[in-house]
This record gives structure tokens, sequence and C-alpha cells, in this order.
């Protein structure tokens, strides 16, 4: 069975739009103004639950397969993660000063400087990532703030399998009731559940509708139709909540509110429509970010991280929209560069393993 590049080129697409959205969310809140930040979210995380339910079926060995090598891949990056982080600040201790790495620190910002900083390591902050509770890196916040899509993944992809193998003919009726749980969290508020909840409701809807489109094709006739709908949902928006709902936008996506569900509907909508209609025949820079796209979205915590310090020192001089592509492309730059070494990292904690089982096996 051929790979479908179109999948990979989305994925590659859709992560480039997530480095560009915590360049403009992270760093960018220094510089960037609040409209241009908004825009970023057009293109936005439900791609990636959109994407995973296209490509995923009803073999429950299979999924929960990819979730277990999926889960110790990312227990290997968390690992590196830990131990660089508290490599540099015993760096910092012993040739520099606790005010030096405060100074250090400041630079994200005072809701993420660091106060406390100690020579013996946290391991408990190394469980609770094992355990998907991102307590915050010091040294690359960024990183941990993106992993809320990881922890809303995992439980929707067992979530997703299990309806599709056990309720193949209810399918239709999950995502009804996906709709109205969401419908009804968000008209009654005071009852919209805490945790994964909501998210997974939302989300889950999207995964499941994405499974129906496997293989299919929206017809042209209804591909205007689509838009406009689209174009209605965000005047009711709009109108419904008042022209000030624009810069409240990130607030309503952590869980997902109506404004927020409204304003992704443009990006699925394309995703959809594209979908069996763009072809893409041969392999590129985009299909190979979407090919590596764990390592991708690992890397460009990183280095969305690392770019703090380019801002800082240049937003004085120059035009913010200038420095916004600069930093933009350093970000997508830094971020290939990391993925490349991530993914040597990840095959050495996987020889490591391999080392490890074999050392340990019963003959």
């Amino acid at each position: 069975m051929n790979r479908d590049l179109y999948i990979d080129f989305a994925k590659g697409m859709a992560t480039l739009s997530i480095i560009f959205i915590h360049t403009a969310f992270w760093s960018g809140q220094f510089y960037i103004p609040a409209e241009v930040r908004v825009f970023s979210l057009v293109f936005d995380v439900a791609l990636f639950y959109a994407l995973s339910g296209i490509t995923s079926g009803s073999n429950i060995e299979k999924t929960f397969y990819r979730l277990l090598k999926l889960q110790i891949t990312y227990m290997i990056f968390v690992t590196f993660l830990f131990f660089l982080d508290y490599f540099f600040k015993v760096f910092g201790l012993t040739f520099f000063s606790m005010e030096w790495l405060q100074s250090f620190y400041s630079t994200f910002g005072s809701k993420y400087a660091a106060t406390g900083f100690s020579n013996v390591p946290q391991w408990q902050n190394l469980g609770n990532w094992y355990l998907h509770q991102y307590t915050n890196a010091d040294t690359f916040p960024v990183v941990m703030g993106s992993f809320w899509y990881l922890k809303v993944y995992f439980i929707l992809a067992v979530f997703g399998v299990l309806i599709l193998r056990f309720f193949p003919r209810h399918i239709n009726w999950f995502i009804g009731l996906c709709l109205v749980l969401t419908l009804l969290f968000n008209v009654f508020p005071e009852y919209y559940p805490g945790g994964q909840v909501g998210y997974v409701a939302f989300y889950l809807a999207i995964f499941l509708i994405a499974n129906r489109m496997r293989g299919k094709k929206i017809p042209t006739r209804l591909i205007p139709v689509l838009y406009i709908i689209v174009a209605t949902a965000l005047i009711w928006m709009f109108w419904y909540y008042g022209s000030e709902i624009f810069y409240k936008i990130n607030k309503n996506k952590f869980p997902p509110k109506i404004p927020y569900i409204i304003w992704s509907l443009f990006s699925l909508t394309t995703l959809f429509v594209l979908y069996n209609r763009l072809k893409i025949t041969k392999e590129n820079f985009v299909t190979h970010i979407g090919q590596n796209a764990i390592f991708f979205y690992f890397a460009q915590g990183i280095s969305s991280s690392l770019v703090y310090f380019i801002v800082v020192s240049l937003q004085e001089n120059m035009p913010w929209w200038l420095l916004m592509i600069i930093i933009y492309i350093i970000n997508v730059i830094l971020a290939f560069i990391i993925a490349t070494g991530l993914k040597k990292v990840d095959d050495l904690g996987w020889k490591i393993l391999e080392f490890l089982r074999k050392k340990t096996a019963v003959n």
C-alpha cells in the first residue's frame, strides 16, 4: 500500500503552523500585535486530531502498540530534557551564580521565571512527566506548555479505537453524542467539567468525523456550501459575542468553547476539501516534517524557548513584522536541527532498552 503523501504534507504544514503559533504566543508576546497572534490560530492543533482520525483503524493491538511506542519515545525525550535542564542549572551554579541563573530565566518573563535552584536532581519532576503531569521545565518552558496535546491524544486514541472496533455501526451516534455534549457544556458553562472531558468531547468528534471521511472525497458542488456555512458561523460569532471575542480566541481554546470551535472550522474544512483532491507526488521538506511530526513537535518546544534570547536582543532594532519573519525562520531551522538530534537520541534510547531487555531476559 502506497503512502499517502497528502497526509504527510498536511501534518508537515500543521507542524509548521504550530511552530508559528508558538513563535507568536510565547516570545512573540513581547513584540507581535495581538491581532497577528490570534490569526496564527487559524491552522491549529485540531488538524492533528483530524489527521489521526483519517489514518486510524479498528485494530486495537496495532493502535495500542503504536501508543506504547509513542509513550516510550516520549519518556526517552523527557528523560533527555530532564538532564539537559538539570546540567544547565548545575553549570550555572558552578561557573556563575544564583543571580546569573535568575537573570537568565527572567528572559522568559515573570510568569516562567524560576526562583529556586538546587544541585540535587528533582526526580519527582521526571516522574510527573512520565505520568503526563507537565510541571514546568525551567530552561525550556515552551516544551511543557505544548504537551497538553499529547495527553488528550492518548485518551482520544484509546476511546477512538474502542468505538471503531466495537461500535462500527454506531459511529454517527457517537459523533452526535460528542457534539451534543460539547454544546451542552457551552450552553451551561457552570456544568463544563474540569480535566480532559471537555477536550475529548470536541476532539473525539473531529477524530470520528475524519475517520468517516477516510478514502472519500467531498463533491465539488458542496465546497462553496461548506465555506458559506463557515463564513456564516464566523459572522454569527462576531454578532453574538461582539468584536472583542476576536481577542479572546486563545482563552476559549483551553478547553475548547464555541468561539474557538467556530474559529477552527475554516482549517478543518480546508483539510477535508483538499483530502483526495490535492495530489502530492514527491517527498519534500514539508512531507519530511510530517513523517517525523512527533520529533518536530518535541523540538519546537526547545527551539521556541531558545528564540526568546534572540527576540530580547533584536526587538528594539527592527520593525515587529521583520523580526517575526526572522524569528520564525530561525525557529524552523532550529526545530529541524533539534528534531534530527532528538531522533538520534531516540534511537540510542531504544538501543539501550533493547540491551537491557537482552541482559535481563530469562533463558
